[in-house]
């Protein structure tokens, strides 16, 4: 077990924190670990769970004296965090967020992160619907990215010490810079989530399919699109709001593949559907040769036991 870094400090204690403080805690990454959420609920949820050694009742507070800051809130409010905590920030220290998008988060964290401080921002492409301090376990990183995605004024040495740290709860890593990662992510993170929830409400709103057929039937693959779209609103409005350029690129495109499947469909030109899905289909093959899913059924999903 390798100490990385002597004291961390975690913003915000949903899913990602506390899988982050269950993983430190298997690796002996941190010495120790202290914990703050905005809600009284989240702390006292916390202290009864056992997550982070400590948990005190402000961001302000939880960041003294800290090595590593994560900052894992909403994206939507990471500027207005940052600019509370950094006038208490240690020399030295270095700054992490886990957002999922990085353009507006390096924009609006970036001018308050102090002289002497470093910030490099993160994204750990792991993830489940679940959400809060109870649905984290130690296991949620192995085997997934975190892409690293410094600042141009980033110091080598900090961009290095992080990567170690990913790796060391379990991630591979890569660096990526914002605009590319925010292009990436629209794809195969933000717009399937904006088709689930759409698939979603467009069931809801057809009434010629009852709520108890939807229900009965959604063995089918509808139930994918509901996990999907179980996921925290809060999070995914300030991502669609905040990462609008790419979305409406891969809107844009996701558009013009459906009319020309649509288009497929309505002439009946069975050659241009069939070469279609199996290319797809190729795609999902590639995805369980790169070890991010397995072909076992119920999603490729182990029930998780913490």
């Amino acid at each position: 077990m390798t100490v990385i870094y002597q004291k961390v400090a975690l913003i915000g204690l949903g899913l990602i924190a506390s899988s982050m403080f269950w993983a430190m805690k298997r690796g002996g990454v941190a010495g120790q670990v202290t914990g703050y959420a905005r809600s009284a609920e989240t702390r006292d949820t916390a202290r009864r769970i056992g997550l982070c050694d400590h948990i005190v009742d402000s961001a302000e507070e939880a960041v003294k004296d800290a090595d590593l800051v994560v900052l894992a809130t909403p994206v939507g409010v990471m500027g207005r965090v940052a600019e509370a905590i950094a006038p208490h920030l240690k020399p030295g220290a270095t700054v992490i967020d886990v957002g999922s998008v990085k353009r507006t988060v390096i924009a609006e964290v970036g001018p308050h992160i102090p002289e002497g401080v470093h910030f490099v921002p993160c994204h750990p492409m792991a993830g489940t619907e679940h959400s809060g301090p109870e649905a984290g376990f130690e296991t949620l990183f192995d085997n997934r990215w975190c892409l690293i995605v410094p600042v141009d004024d980033a110091e080598a040495e900090a961009v290095q010490r992080i990567e170690s740290y990913w790796q060391a709860l379990g991630s591979n890593t890569e660096i990526m810079d914002p605009e590319h990662h925010d292009l990436v992510c629209a794809v195969v993170s933000h717009i399937p989530h904006l088709i689930a929830y759409t698939m979603v409400g467009v069931a809801d709103d057809l009434r010629r399919v009852s709520d108890q057929e939807v229900i009965k039937f959604s063995a089918a693959g509808f139930r994918d699109f509901t996990r999907i779209a179980a996921s925290d609103p809060t999070m995914w409005r300030d991502v669609f709001l905040t990462n609008k350029d790419a979305t409406i690129e891969i809107l844009g495109r996701f558009t013009e593949e459906l009319m020309a499947l649509q288009r497929a469909i309505r002439t009946g030109d069975g050659e241009q559907l069939h070469a279609y899905f199996t290319h797809t289909r190729a795609i999902r093959r590639g995805i369980l040769e790169a070890g991010q899913d397995t072909n076992e059924p119920d999603f490729g999903r182990a029930k998780v036991k913490r």
